[in-house]
């Protein structure tokens, strides 16, 4: 039963029968004898499909959701005997939104540290993406946006507060100014991230609420193609604080505090609401909550 739910899982993913075998590793008609057999034990249509898959039925919708559960609980308590066998080891897949990835290394240096049996993959997406790739089982954990309360089926531990600045080249007039207004920095010629990045809709509407509608004359998906416009002195941008300080590495930028307002955001870790998690998303988990309350240092 969990092969074939794993081969509903690899379905839901790919919407398509002959990109979801192979990313199964196995034949097309394999895939289908086991999506038929599904169908045959629950006495329901899951797909709709003719010469291609179209979609999942109301019921087959229902069937993804518990073969999440239960897929996901399978592969936790095999990981949970293992560790009990051999100690933490395995594969922790992070997913990361691209404005947090220089935070991330406080998170996976330590875990490196303590268990070095396990391996680490780490990718760069958009929030939107991060859920739907923690819903399929794809991503095991995920460092996102979360200010507002999660959608039910999934859970949010804050790790820190997400501040902007306005970086700008040394021979920028805003320069040698320790503050700018977010009006302000709207009058410049900005570069930002794509408008699918959550960050670009925030900076977006911080600039539309201080009275700026203002179309960026260079946009792109990467903060290094940002960061290297930025040096040419032809652009400024708006960036989290502790991202331009780790991209101006030796300092050759300016980055200055945006006020009015000062805006921050939460960042954290966010995972699919399950109990018990996995030992190794239970493990990350921990640790993060670690970092985001150190203990108290005793004063002599």
């Amino acid at each position: 039963m969990i092969d074939k739910l794993e081969l509903l899982l690899a379905l839901a993913r790919e919407r398509h029968f002959g990109r979801a075998a192979e990313a199964a590793g196995v034949t097309q008609p394999t895939l289908s004898s086991a999506l038929k057999s599904l169908e045959d034990q629950m006495g329901v249509l899951i797909v709709e499909r003719g010469s291609r898959f179209r979609c999942f039925t109301p019921e087959g919708e229902r069937i993804l959701d518990w073969a999440r559960r239960i897929v996901g609980d399978a592969r936790a308590m095999r990981q949970e005997i293992e560790a009990l066998k051999k100690g933490l080891s395995g594969h922790l897949r992070l997913a990361v939104i691209p404005t947090a990835l220089p935070f991330l290394a406080e998170l996976t240096v330590p875990m490196r540290r303590r268990y070095p049996d396990v391996n680490l993959t780490v990718l760069s997406m958009t929030s939107d993406s991060i859920l739907a790739k923690l819903e399929n089982l794809e991503v095991d954990i995920g460092i996102s946006y979360v200010d507002t309360e999660p959608p039910p089926r999934f859970e949010m531990i804050r790790i820190y507060d997400e501040r902007y600045v306005l970086l700008v080249a040394p021979e920028s007039p805003l320069a040698k100014r320790e503050h700018v207004t977010w009006a302000q920095a709207g009058e410049l010629p900005l570069c930002l991230l794509t408008p699918d990045m959550q960050n670009r809709r925030l900076i977006d509407r911080h600039l539309e609420e201080a009275g700026v509608r203002q179309k960026p004359t260079l946009e792109s998906n990467s903060m290094l193609v940002l960061y290297a416009h930025v040096r040419s002195g032809e652009w400024a941008s708006i960036l989290p604080s502790r991202l331009a300080e780790t991209l101006d590495r030796p300092s050759r930028l300016r980055p200055i505090t945006l006020v009015e307002p000062t805006v921050t955001h939460k960042i954290g870790v966010v995972v699919t609401k399950r109990e018990p998690h996995s030992p190794l998303v239970a493990a990350f988990i921990a640790h993060a909550k670690r970092v985001a309350n150190p203990p108290a240092v005793a004063v002599a």
